[in-house]
């Protein structure tokens, strides 16, 4: 171990820089000394911080994490960010690591960030615990740290509208044992770890169900559900035989195809399972199948991996596997059954986006449909293209696509009643980095193309054209020097600093690129699927250029907020809008039931998930605007990491086991049995 600080100098005090906070030594929530940090986290600005610069870059090598003590003085959890940097040049996404968790009201806690260990250098955004009495912080923000030129490190906190309090004390590095052999048993589960509800046979494994069995035979559904999962005893409305959204009373509403009211509680991802990568990682594993066992069936192969060092082999399910052991021969039928019977018990009134295809047209619980465009046509960079550049609208090949990638899921569930709607396409690249990038992230991307190879760009040098008619009056609006249109035909990278007229003009292409996107697939659905609702493309980063374009053109506009809670204040904007308003991913996770990752939203055990649940559910009832909210998703992702991106997150509400966390089943049935009263009164 090696002391950093302790805060018992005033030279402790020197070294640490505040970037929008207030330092002050305190004798309050002391771990090491006789003193800690307070420090105030002040409202109103972005990423305010503790930060600790290197005066010449530290070597940190021979150590595992960065550990640290925080009290936490307030009323109310605080969730907070850690980042080091191994380079001066660090953004946030590059040369550094970056990590978040949450600390409970009241509470004090010994946290660790891993350093030695990149986590998707293994396919897992999350490692195992590093050391005793140490809480791990997730790595959300991944990258191979050169440990020998560490030059900073910050804990900071997001905007907040009230100041908050952390005190902090200490800061050290810390050695651990970082071996991954054998982590996993035959069931998915951690082996170096016991806790509450883990599988230990295969006789305790079905005991189980029997339990649940009985539970669900008692608990059937909230008692003012109707078939469809809409308001009872509540106002009955004109029944249209579809869903549609209605205002009632100055709020948003889904209404059920009986012209009942409807809230959507959604579950994402009610499938059989994501498998994980076993080839390179065989000595992870204490037992899997042999060939010729009833449970080789689960092994598979995958290949084009997103994210990690392995883009293909050999992978094997644990959550089907699991199915099979608890349900037997039929697990896939006999597992719908008891998903079907769960969702209704917990107050579940929707099946989400991700989920199997099967629930199409089951005519017990509504669902939505999924359906994303694929193929080849031109795309536009944005700055921020996590999960690929944005679609160009523009290209002839993308309605072309967008039919072929729709019409098979529309012929599924076309003129189903218990069909929701249909979200197309999930956290597209709508925004890059920044105010002004993230603005207008797709203006600058369509600029930085080539007009011959790019239909977007084109269509924006067609706007430009018809407006100022002489480059010399482009030039007098931009403050440039372009020689010609000609000029502008070429990868164009402009300066930062924008005028009024540039500002006004980027606004105006990204709204029409918006238009265009969500005008080709509202008009394919309108022909494909009249009946039912388009819900959007669910945004995660977003203009709100494109936002105003989404109100146009969908019934309902989404986005997925990972929160602790539904903020009005930042999302006031949509009040102008007047349109509701779904939410399509949540969630919370916790580390005292041997997963290794919280999620994007850290809580410190699984009560206090619950109850964020609750709170989380309660916040987006009382917005006006908002007519559902859909948790992601229903089990926890393998240990190892899903195949794709490596996401091992303890987000689920049943287990790898295919067992409830009893604290969340709880927290829904409450938070269910009472939204219609809450939100109808």
């Amino acid at each position: 171990m090696r002391l950093l600080y302790s805060f018992e100098q005033e030279s402790d005090l020197q070294a640490a820089t505040a970037n929008n906070t207030r330092l002050t030594l305190v004798t309050q929530g002391v771990t090491h000394g006789r003193r800690a940090l307070r420090v105030e986290f002040l409202p109103n600005v972005d990423w305010p911080n503790l930060m600790f610069r290197a005066a010449t870059p530290w070597d940190w090598r021979g150590f595992a994490g960065l550990a640290f003590d925080v009290y936490n003085p307030m009323r109310e959890s605080v969730r907070f960010g850690v980042r080091v940097d191994d380079d001066p040049r660090a953004d946030g996404t590059r040369f550094c690591r970056q990590g978040t968790h949450m600390v409970r009201p009241r509470a004090r806690a010994s946290f660790v960030f891993p350093l030695r260990i990149n986590p998707m250098d293994y396919g897992m955004r999350g490692l195992p615990p590093l050391g005793k009495n140490l809480t791990t912080i997730g790595v959300t923000h991944e990258g191979k740290l050169r440990l020998e030129h560490i030059v900073a490190f910050q804990i900071f906190l997001w905007r907040d509208e009230q100041p908050r309090v952390l005190i902090v004390d200490n800061i050290r590095l810390v050695e651990a044992e970082e071996s991954l052999s054998g982590i996993v048993d035959e069931f998915g589960q951690f082996t170096r770890a016991d806790w509450r509800g883990k599988i230990k046979s295969l006789s305790h494994l079905r005991r189980t169900l029997a339990a649940e069995m009985r539970e669900l035979e008692r608990l059937p559904a909230p008692e003012d559900f109707d078939e469809y999962g809409a308001w009872k005893s509540g106002p009955q409305l004109k029944a249209t035989g579809y869903f549609r959204a209605e205002k009632v009373r100055d709020k948003w509403w889904l209404v059920a195809p009986n012209g009942r009211l409807f809230f959507s509680t959604g579950m994402d991802c009610v499938h059989y399972g994501d498998p994980t990568f076993i080839t390179g990682r065989e000595a992870m594993f204490t037992r899997l199948p042999r060939e010729g066992e009833p449970l080789a069936k689960h092994y598979g192969q995958a290949s084009g991996a997103l994210m990690g060092p392995i883009k293909e082999g050999r992978t094997f399910n644990f959550y089907a596997a699991n199915l099979e052991r608890k349900y037997g021969e039929r697990y896939r039928e006999r597992w719908r059954e008891q998903t079907l019977r769960r969702l209704r018990s917990w107050g579940f009134n929707t099946i989400g986006n991700w989920s199997l295809g099967d629930w199409h047209r089951n005519g017990r619980i509504p669902y939505v449909a999924t359906a994303g465009v694929w193929g080849e046509h031109a795309r536009v960079p944005s700055g921020s293209d996590y999960w690929g550049k944005m679609h160009d609208p523009f290209d002839p090949r993308f309605a072309q696509n967008a039919r072929a990638s729709i019409e098979p899921v529309a012929q599924r569930v076309k003129n189903d009643p218990w069909c929701v709607g249909f979200f197309v396409d999930n956290e597209l690249s709508w925004a890059g980095q920044g105010e002004d990038g993230g603005r207008y992230g797709l203006a600058y991307g369509a600029l930085s193309l080539r007009a011959d190879e790019s239909p977007a760009k084109r269509a924006f040098l067609e706007m430009l054209g018809a407006k100022y008619g002489s480059i010399e009056r482009l030039n007098a609006a931009w403050g440039t020097r372009f020689a010609s249109w000609d000029a502008l035909r070429a990868p164009v990278a402009l300066p930062p600093t924008l005028t009024s007229e540039r500002t006004r003009d980027f606004s105006e292409f990204v709204r029409a690129f918006a238009r265009q996107y969500f005008r080709t697939i509202r008009d394919l659905l309108r022909e494909l699927a009249p009946n039912h609702l388009y819900l959007g493309c669910r945004f995660a980063w977003y203009s709100l250029d494109a936002v105003i374009a989404c109100a146009e053109l969908c019934d309902v506009v989404s986005f997925n907020i990972y929160a602790p809670r539904l903020n009005p204040s930042a999302y006031s904007f949509l009040m102008q809008l007047d349109k509701p308003v779904i939410i399509g991913e949540f969630h919370f996770g916790a580390l005292d039931r041997g997963m290794f990752h919280t999620g994007l939203v850290a809580a410190a055990t699984q009560r206090e998930r619950a109850r964020m649940y609750e709170e989380y559910v309660n916040s987006v009832l009382d917005h006006p605007l908002f007519v559902g909210c859909h948790w992601f998703q229903y089990m926890d992702q393998p240990l190892t990491g899903r195949w794709f991106d490596g996401e091992n997150y303890n987000i689920g509400f049943v287990t790898i086991t295919d067992t409830p966390y009893p604290e969340m089943v709880a927290a829904a049935r409450k938070t269910h049995q009472a939204m219609y009263r809450r939100r109808g009164g």
